[in-house]
């Protein structure tokens, strides 16, 4: 991975990126990985410097093995717990099919991130197949919750790691930032618990909610794995299998195979090159200064919501590797009055068309021709949108309408 940091006419490269009658698994020894990079500097045009040197591409050494903590535990042997195992398994095998093959393609694409992060922290290495129980390694998932990316995590757990949440960017949906946030805060309910399986219930339930639980129904009881089952019947209903699902997505994702699935391949890669857009600007554009298809742009930055980076911020994308450069160049010729070219509106109570049109400057027949079957006379409040804001997307629609 590249970085690029955009400036008017200016580039500067900065490198980087068991069940019942399953026995489980012995654990493997934890590969080397990419360590994650720190954070860029955002100036525009300045690169991101670590002890006068630039930022290169490096091999963490590999942690002694040692054995996994949750996969080791003696709660792991429970007939019960591992007839639980067993039913996810089958479910997977059966109801769920369809679904599995998906979740372990996007795991080969961001199992790595996911590897690096917990191998930084000590933290045990079947965490990496958590993502499959919470999104199906999805960074687009959202819950019925408001959880979102591959973490599933709320609003409030994300920024308080300092993550941008909002409704045209959401860094939940980052795999990267959101990854590092996810195993800091699983250390930190392993810290506060005391347990790995309370810990991971507490992260599907919520620490505060398995506070009260244990709070009422177990207050001198020690903290231990075994906990977490005597007290599974006063858990949420999704929390109550929560662990035995996790357990039978680790048996699924290391030995795939066994159980009739084939072992996947990444067909689409996440190769990047990241640059920095010093403003609002849509992914049409940035797809259109990299030259590259803007399915393309949309596919690496999932935590843009709308398909417009924030007005007056500094937002970090990334760019297909090797189109970092290409990009600098053609964005700094694109006029600033053409870097958004479509505006996501939500229609407010007593607005009309005329009313749109004029907060924009924009004619109502663009903006009719920008929303094929909009009725004009009957709005909905909440209703969104799309404003031709530029004027080359203003002539590209009437052209598109004429023909």
């Amino acid at each position: 991975m590249r970085r690029w940091f955009v400036g008017v006419g200016l580039a500067v490269l900065c490198g980087g990126s068991a069940a019942c009658g399953v026995p489980v698994p012995a654990v493997p020894p934890v590969p080397a990985v990419p360590a994650p990079l720190p954070a860029p500097n955002l100036e525009v045009g300045v690169p991101a410097h670590v002890g006068g040197e630039l930022w290169e591409a490096h091999l963490i050494p590999p942690r002694p093995v040692v054995r996994d903590e949750i996969l080791s535990s003696p709660m792991a042997r429970n007939p019960d717990f591992q007839a639980r195992v067993a039913h996810w398994i089958e479910f997977w095998q059966t109801t769920g099919s369809s679904w599995f093959p998906g979740y372990l393609e996007r795991m080969e694409r961001f199992g790595p991130v996911v590897d690096s992060a917990l191998s930084n922290r000590g933290l045990p290495p079947s965490l990496r197949y958590l993502p499959i129980v919470e999104s199906g390694y999805s960074p687009r998932a959202v819950s019925s919750a408001s959880a979102a990316g591959l973490w599933q995590l709320m609003s409030g757990t994300a920024q308080g790691y300092g993550m941008w949440v909002g409704p045209l960017l959401d860094e939940r949906r980052n795999p990267f930032k959101a990854t590092a946030a996810a195993a800091d805060f699983l250390q930190r309910l392993k810290d506060q618990f005391g347990s790995w399986f309370l810990a991971l219930a507490a992260y599907n339930a919520g620490p505060y909610r398995m506070e009260r639980i244990l709070d009422r129904y177990a207050p001198l009881m020690p903290r231990t794995d075994s906990l977490y089952w005597a007290i599974r019947t006063r858990l949420p209903a999704e929390t109550r299998d929560f662990v035995p699902k996790f357990f039978a997505a680790v048996e699924l994702g290391r030995n795939p195979e066994v159980y009739g699935f084939q072992a996947a391949a990444d067909s689409m890669g996440f190769d990047y090159d990241e640059v920095v857009i010093p403003d609002a600007t849509t992914m049409d554009v940035v797809a259109q200064a990299a030259e590259v298809p803007q399915e393309e742009i949309e596919r690496l930055n999932p935590e843009v919501v709308r398909g417009i980076t924030p007005p007056g911020k500094k937002t970090v994308l990334r760019v297909p590797a090797g189109r970092g450069e290409t990009f600098v160049e053609n964005y700094a010729k694109i006029p600033p009055s053409e870097r958004v070219t479509f505006v996501e509106h939500r229609v407010q109570r007593g607005e009309t068309l005329s009313h749109i049109a004029l907060r924009y400057h924009v004619p109502v027949k663009e903006i009719e021709a920008a929303n094929p079957g909009l009725r004009p006379r009957r709005l909905q409040i909440g209703q969104r949108i799309t404003v031709p804001v530029a004027p080359s997307a203003r002539r590209s629609r009437a052209a598109s309408v004429r023909h």
